[in-house]
């Protein structure tokens, strides 16, 4: 098993730095699906460059990145230049070693807590049980999916600061799964901070911490222990880390200009470029009497559904975490592959609801056909003048499409294996007699 991560390791990071050799990384960073204003790598330069200039990047209208990153940046260019792209491939491959810490704990904590369940569990449910050999393959596919991933070796060879985003959000994963509070709130304080998103992730972040002290007092019964004292906790631990960046900040810019910068730009959507989201057309096409309640109607996408989903899937924190990340990338206002590459790389830690998915060879072909039509529609909307925008809204669209088919799917295949643990696999009636389950 050993051998194989390793070979993942070297395809992918021997395909990324052959690439970065050729003329493809230039296309890809001009790509809408990939750079987005808020990930594009040639705005982060000339923030860099106005920077250098004692200019503020921030007086303008082009540079959204934080103060934090933008002097990340600028030191990376300074020692390495033109190389800058060695930095990335360090990036990704330290996210192929999270990623394999990830899956070695999730595995852990899936053993973990069918050992505290099974004495609920149904005696015909034992063919669906995990077993610790199949949960050791977690490391080999969740890497494999990473390194040779289209989506992830696309946003690395763009330069996108998105995979630096990434990166935050599995460090968030990686401590909440170790337990470590102090440790999980700071890197999701960091996410929060570069791109906000994030912070819904503090709800199943407590959830997860209150899990794993009941099942220390071996106490698995969440009604006799109340985990307000973990929210408290959680998210005062994550206001002090998110206040100390915007601190420091204000130091390094010694001034707030920042905030409308980046996070204004995120709630207010003033850039309409195209991308692989919503928000573009439909903005576009709205009358600027409505813009204010549809800004509303959409941000609240991203956030509305962490109350009904934390009350339903309250046993399940770390599949709570993965589904918030995943809505909050589709439903952002400015979506990009690495949203994708995000969620995809993380896919396979449930593996085993696998055989229940019902829509799995239609999203794999939704996801192929836009991804491929995407830049074709694109090119003969804005060079051959043969399509409009309506052309590349309809592939955009059918991308979403796919996103939201998988995340519902995956919803279902678990309320569907959950449903099997504690009833079993032969559904029969009080008299006997075989009936189907069927989810409503």
């Amino acid at each position: 098993m050993e051998i194989v991560i390793q070979i993942c390791f070297i395809i992918g990071l021997s395909v990324r730095f052959w690439l970065f050799k050729t003329n493809f990384p230039a296309w890809l960073s001009s790509r809408v699906e990939i750079s987005t204003p808020l990930t594009s790598w040639k705005r982060m330069m000339e923030g860099v460059f106005l920077t250098r200039e004692n200019v503020s990047p921030y007086s303008g209208d082009l540079f959204h990145e934080t103060p934090l990153m933008l002097k990340f940046s600028n030191v990376m260019l300074e020692i390495f230049g033109q190389s800058d792209y060695l930095v990335f491939l360090a990036i990704d491959a330290l996210t192929g070693v999270l990623l394999m810490k990830i899956a070695k704990l999730f595995a852990r904590y899936l053993l973990q807590k069918q050992t505290n369940d099974v004495d609920t569990y149904s005696k015909d449910a034992a063919p669906i049980l995990l077993k610790a050999e199949n949960l050791k393959k977690l490391q080999v596919f969740i890497v494999a999916v990473h390194f040779l991933n289209p989506y992830s070796i696309g946003v690395c060879l763009a330069r996108s600061t998105g995979i630096i985003h990434n990166f935050l959000i599995l460090l968030a994963f990686y401590w909440t799964a170790k337990a470590n509070m102090i440790l999980s709130t700071l890197c999701l304080a960091m996410a929060t901070y570069e791109c906000f998103y994030p912070v819904v992730l503090c709800v199943p972040a407590a959830l997860y911490f209150y899990q794993c002290d009941c099942y220390q007092k071996k106490n698995t019964d969440s009604n006799t222990t109340s985990s307000l004292p973990y929210f408290i906790k959680t998210f005062i631990l994550f206001v002090f880390w998110l206040s100390l960046l915007f601190s420091i900040s204000y130091m390094l810019q010694d001034s707030l200009q920042f905030f409308n910068s980046i996070y204004g730009f995120i709630f207010t959507v003033p850039d309409l470029t195209p991308n692989i989201g919503v928000f573009w057309y439909f903005f576009t096409e709205m009358f600027e009497h409505f813009r204010v309640f549809f800004l509303f109607v959409f941000q609240i996408n991203a956030i509305v559904y962490t109350v009904p989903l934390a009350i339903r899937f309250k046993e399940q924190p770390l599949f709570l975490m993965y589904i918030l990340t995943f809505l909050t990338g589709v439903f952002k206002s400015y979506p990009s592959y690495s949203d994708v590459a995000l969620f995809l790389c993380l896919l396979p830690l449930w593996k085993h609801l696998f055989p229940y998915l019902r829509n799995s060879f239609i999203v794999t072909c939704m996801f192929i056909t836009s991804t491929v039509f995407s830049p074709l529609l694109w090119h003969l909307w804005l060079y051959a003048g043969s399509a409009n925008a309506n052309f590349y809204f309809a592939i955009t669209l059918v991308f979403t499409t796919a996103e939201i088919f998988l995340v519902t799917d995956l919803l279902y295949a678990n309320l569907r294996w959950e449903f099997d643990l504690n009833h079993g696999l032969n559904y029969k009636l009080e008299n006997g007699k075989e009936c189907q389950a069927v989810l409503e």
